[in-house]
């Protein structure tokens, strides 16, 4: 069953026309859809692609919220929050929590609460900020691929890896288990 959320109405009523990070997210965002939506469809993986779709076109929704001046974001919190934000926005708006979900827990690999407290992350530490569902698994790893900065082409895997190494063996070892879930290699579900 699909839950429906009209993405497209609720960015257009979040981001005023002619902001430049308007523009960022619905490029860096479309890109990420396209990928995630590529991957279902080579794996045959039991997900509605309108879901898939929306929940990556709503994953950054809040970046406008942080404090991002590269990419026109001049917000007060610190862009490591946008998850959390964008999260609190989606229910707030009656979204489904399906998507509140993938936005909350899409950032990097994952985050755990022990890496949260050891780090002095700017996250309330009293939950684990993990993908969990398939869906949420699969449009963190498709963002892993894509920034919001420079030209906003897919990374190669190995800039990917370097990217998460320096957060750690285990954010690095975490991506690698996406990557076996959903890279070139994974085997179709059937």
């Amino acid at each position: 069953m699909s839950s429906t959320f009209d993405w497209q109405t609720f960015i257009d009523s979040t981001y005023p026309a002619g902001l430049k990070v308007g523009g960022i997210l619905l490029a860096h965002s479309r890109a990420v859809a396209l990928e995630a939506l590529d991957i279902a469809r080579r794996l045959h993986l039991p997900l509605d692609p309108e879901e898939i779709e929306t929940a990556a076109m709503l994953h950054d929704v809040g970046i406008i919220r942080t404090n991002a001046p590269g990419i026109g974001c001049y917000g007060a919190a610190p862009y490591l929050c946008h998850g959390i934000i964008g999260a609190d926005m989606l229910r707030r708006a009656g979204a489904p929590e399906i998507y509140a979900r993938v936005a909350e827990r899409h950032t990097g690999a994952g985050l755990t609460q022990v890496e949260i407290a050891a780090r002095a992350l700017p996250l309330p530490a009293d939950r684990s900020y993990m993908p969990e569902t398939l869906l949420e698994r699969l449009v963190c790893y498709a963002d892993c691929f894509y920034s919001k900065s420079g030209d906003m082409r897919r990374k190669p895997l190995e800039r990917v890896e370097r990217s998460m190494a320096g957060f750690g063996e285990a954010v690095l070892g975490r991506f690698r288990e996406l990557h076996r879930e959903f890279g070139p290699e994974a085997a179709p579900v059937r």
